[in-house]
Protein backbone atom coordinates (compact mmCIF):
# COMPACT_ATOMS: atom_id res chain seq x y z
CA UNK A 1 0.00 0.00 0.00
CA UNK A 2 1.32 3.52 -1.22
CA UNK A 3 1.28 5.81 1.64
CA UNK A 4 0.46 9.49 0.98
CA UNK A 5 3.63 11.40 2.85
CA UNK A 6 1.13 14.33 3.99
CA UNK A 7 0.29 11.48 6.27
CA UNK A 8 3.06 10.68 7.65
CA UNK A 9 4.60 13.05 10.91
CA UNK A 10 7.50 15.26 9.78
CA UNK A 11 9.40 13.39 12.37
CA UNK A 12 8.80 9.82 10.97
CA UNK A 13 9.11 10.99 7.46
CA UNK A 14 12.94 12.77 8.35
CA UNK A 15 13.60 9.15 10.28
CA UNK A 16 12.81 7.14 7.62
CA UNK A 17 14.77 8.90 4.70
CA UNK A 18 17.48 9.14 7.16
CA UNK A 19 17.48 5.05 7.86
CA UNK A 20 17.00 4.39 3.55
CA UNK A 21 20.19 6.72 2.84
CA UNK A 22 22.38 5.67 5.05
CA UNK A 23 21.93 1.68 4.83
CA UNK A 24 24.29 -0.63 3.95
CA UNK A 25 24.51 -1.07 0.40
CA UNK A 26 23.81 2.41 -0.92
CA UNK A 27 26.19 4.07 -3.18
CA UNK A 28 26.11 7.68 -3.61
CA UNK A 29 29.52 7.28 -6.16
CA UNK A 30 32.93 7.74 -5.83
CA UNK A 31 32.79 10.88 -3.39
CA UNK A 32 30.87 10.71 -0.25
CA UNK A 33 27.73 13.03 -0.25
CA UNK A 34 26.70 14.65 2.90
CA UNK A 35 23.68 12.97 5.40
CA UNK A 36 21.75 16.16 4.78
CA UNK A 37 22.30 16.43 0.70
CA UNK A 38 21.32 12.56 0.49
CA UNK A 39 17.87 13.60 2.36
CA UNK A 40 17.27 16.40 0.58
CA UNK A 41 17.65 14.46 -2.63
CA UNK A 42 14.90 11.64 -1.05
CA UNK A 43 12.26 14.73 -0.15
CA UNK A 44 12.35 16.47 -3.40
CA UNK A 45 12.05 12.93 -4.96
CA UNK A 46 9.36 12.09 -2.76
CA UNK A 47 7.72 15.33 -3.51
CA UNK A 48 8.03 15.22 -7.52
CA UNK A 49 6.38 11.21 -6.33
CA UNK A 50 9.59 9.82 -8.47
CA UNK A 51 9.52 7.87 -5.15
CA UNK A 52 6.94 6.44 -2.67
CA UNK A 53 6.24 5.42 0.56
CA UNK A 54 5.03 1.63 0.42
CA UNK A 55 3.65 0.09 3.76
CA UNK A 56 3.63 -3.59 3.58
CA UNK A 57 0.66 -5.18 5.25
CA UNK A 58 1.81 -8.52 5.30
CA UNK A 59 5.37 -8.02 7.05
CA UNK A 60 4.45 -4.56 8.49
CA UNK A 61 7.56 -2.93 7.04
CA UNK A 62 7.93 -0.12 5.17
CA UNK A 63 10.46 0.87 2.25
CA UNK A 64 11.09 3.82 -0.21
CA UNK A 65 10.46 2.63 -3.27
CA UNK A 66 11.09 3.94 -6.79
CA UNK A 67 7.42 4.86 -8.74
CA UNK A 68 8.57 3.31 -11.96
CA UNK A 69 9.01 -0.12 -10.07
CA UNK A 70 5.81 -0.22 -9.11
CA UNK A 71 4.63 0.21 -12.99
CA UNK A 72 4.23 -2.79 -14.87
Amino acid sequence: MIVPIESISTEALEGLIEEFVTRDGTDYGYDETPLISRVEQVKKKLQNKEIVVLFNEATDEVNLVLSERLKG
